[in-house]
């Protein structure tokens, strides 16, 4: 069996084309069923919201009608007197108030609600899923890039709900209703400006995509912003030993440019809808007055009438200007859902097996030591064509110590990396106790291998908890891992011993203490397999002496793999494999390969010479 890995091509790292507006929004609607309750009373409260705000014009008009005795006006109006009827006018203009002023702030609390959980769902989703992401990914994508993603283009993407699709919602339930009730009223004028409405609607339209255009390229360019600006913030101390302070500060600056360019082409376009309104507006009461006014000179339409499609024109402008407010909020939260749906429709090339196989699943018939691991013709490369492992074949067999040695680049840790599974092979396959590592759950295999890199990476948070990270062993426990690796003392000679707080990345340790951690880190785990890349590599001569004491007894009947580049620390291994440019080209014991005075021997002697 090989594996079927093959690299993504152009259209799939592009991954998506841009997807249109409602199939981005269609991609919520999962999200926002989660709500439940909430978003349905959130919708619910926009109808008495709409028929309160759209009856407020009649009011006022009949109040005109009614001191003016005119003929329009309603049937429960017409035989009271005029202060009575102005006194039901003004009782049922204070309810509608009411009814505004109250439910006006339950529903924007309702909706601010569900925009909230909609956007903390989907940065758990997201979080989740880029986790779940083969290192692949993480090699080609800049860290700022997916900062970005994680917080402005999600909290853009809570906009579409909490204050932009929902109020659109509301914002359209009213045009609704100040149409159908200026159609009642008068078809004339509800039709002129019907007819207004029509294209200034097709305008707001226009500019909204080409806001939604501009949006995607300064999120883009927000996005190289935080990658430099975290690159950098990394790379602080090469930085200042460099002196490339005023030369990164220009590009920064080169780069916060280029940003500002993309957002003030957003800026324009909001603006521009904003001031198409607001003209279209005035022109709109300027239209009522003008053939309001003329039918009131042929007396087809009353005073109290005319006053009314006033307030309507501009009742039914508001709306549509808050509309368009919203709608920048949409299309940015859609630019949002789009770059989300760029990270979320990515696959994720490792996974577990529908059905997998335990490690250590043997019969009485057929028993054996647990801790093979086989190498079979297996290829990779981190590019196409470009590989760095070939056709390598070898067998490590239950409790045997092994050494990889070889030139920078020869493929050492690609070979830590595959049997891991962090990264696929792209031909071939890798055993451990004989079944294909693709077989099994990836926390399964990785429970059974216990790795120390050359830079063990600290959490932010207290030192016992950077040694069980997450698994709940008892104090008790940890005491005895850290003395098993006699790591223990460095620890209780620490602030707070085991409750130490650790600033990010252990900056409050030094890297050889760091590295210390890291070792009562696998020992706790008493894994089946211990591989050690270059991890004495950062401890001085006296504490790593106390490490290989320690070490000695941790690797007792267990498989090893050991990467160093000090061959003097490899003598009393098993075996050692040499590799050459991604190919086994020796193997044996220290002393055969001395004997054989190929590849090996000559990287011992210089070494010898070095020192």
């Amino acid at each position: 069996m090989t594996s079927s890995y093959q690299f993504p091509d152009k259209e799939k790292e592009q991954l998506l084309a841009r997807e249109t507006d409602w199939r981005l929004f269609l991609r919520l609607v999962p999200y926002a069923r989660r709500t439940g309750s909430l978003l349905l009373a959130s919708i619910i409260l926009l109808v008495p919201l709409s028929i309160a705000g759209a009856v407020q014009p009649i009011l006022v008009g009949q109040a005109i009608s009614l001191i003016r005795s005119e003929s329009n006006i309603l049937g429960f109006l017409q035989n009271l007197t005029l202060s009575e009827g102005l006194n039901i006018l003004a009782a049922l203009l204070t309810v509608t108030i009411a009814i505004r002023l109250c439910l006006q702030g339950l529903q924007t609390y309702l909706v601010q609600q569900v925009g909230q959980k909609i956007t903390a769902d989907v940065r758990n989703d997201l979080f989740e899923h880029i986790t779940s992401l083969a290192m692949v990914f993480f090699d080609r994508t800049p860290v700022g890039k997916l900062i970005t993603r994680l917080t402005s283009d999600v909290e853009a993407l809570g906009e579409v709900f909490s204050t932009g699709a929902v109020g659109a919602i509301g914002d359209m339930f009213l045009i609704v209703a100040i149409v159908i009730v200026m159609f009642l009223r008068q078809w004339q004028l509800g039709t002129m400006l019907l007819l207004m409405l029509l294209p200034v609607t097709a305008l707001i339209i226009y500019f909204q995509q080409q806001y939604r255009k501009a949006n995607y390229q300064a999120r883009d360019e927000l996005s190289d912003l935080n990658a430099q600006l975290q690159e950098n913030i990394i790379g602080i101390g090469v930085v200042q030993i460099f002196r490339r302070e005023q030369f990164n500060a220009e590009m920064f600056r080169s780069k916060n440019q280029r940003y500002v360019e993309e957002l003030d082409k957003t800026i324009f376009y909001d603006a521009a809808v904003s001031a198409t309104l607001e003209w279209i507006a005035l022109v709109a009461i300027a239209g009522v007055l003008w053939f309001g006014g003329a039918l009131v000179m042929r007396e087809t339409l009353e005073f109290g009438q005319l006053s009314e499609f006033i307030l309507f024109s501009q009742r039914l402008f508001d709306p549509l200007r808050q509309f368009a407010d919203k709608f920048t909020a949409i299309q940015a939260g859609l630019t949002g859902v789009e770059r989300i749906a760029d990270i979320l429709n990515r696959p994720i090339d490792i996974r577990d097996p529908e059905s997998a196989t335990a490690i250590g699943q043997t019969s009485a018939a057929n028993p054996r030591q647990l801790g093979e691991i086989r190498f079979e013709n297996v290829s990779f490369a981190y590019k196409p064509d470009e590989y760095v492992i070939h056709n390598l074949d070898f067998t490590i067999k239950p409790g045997e110590k092994v050494a990889l040695v070889g030139p920078t680049g020869a493929g050492k840790s690609s070979i830590i990396r595959l049997l891991c599974r962090l990264y696929e092979p792209n031909q071939g396959r890798i055993l451990v106790d004989g079944i294909d590592i693709r077989n099994l759950r990836q926390a399964e295999l990785r429970r059974h291998l216990g790795v120390i890199l050359q830079d063990g990476f600290l959490f932010a948070g207290d030192v016992k908890s950077n040694i069980s990270l997450g698994e709940t062993y008892s104090l008790e426990q940890i005491r005895t891992a850290a003395t098993q690796t006699n790591v223990a003392s460095f620890i209780e000679d620490l602030p707070n011993g085991y409750d130490t707080e650790l600033r990010e990345r252990g900056t409050n340790l030094s890297g050889g203490q760091k590295q210390l951690l890291a070792f009562a880190r696998v020992a706790i785990r008493n894994p089946r397999i211990l591989v050690l890349d270059e991890a004495t590599a950062s401890l001085d001569v006296g504490t790593e002496a106390l490490i290989q004491s320690a070490l000695d007894k941790i690797i007792e009947n267990r498989t090893a793999i050991i990467i160093a580049h000090r061959l003097s620390t490899i003598k009393n291994v098993d075996r050692i494999l040499v590799l050459k440019r991604g190919q086994l080209v020796e193997s044996g014991s220290h002393e055969e390969l001395l004997q054989e005075g190929g590849l090996y021997a000559s990287l011992y002697k210089l070494q010898l010479l070095g020192n």
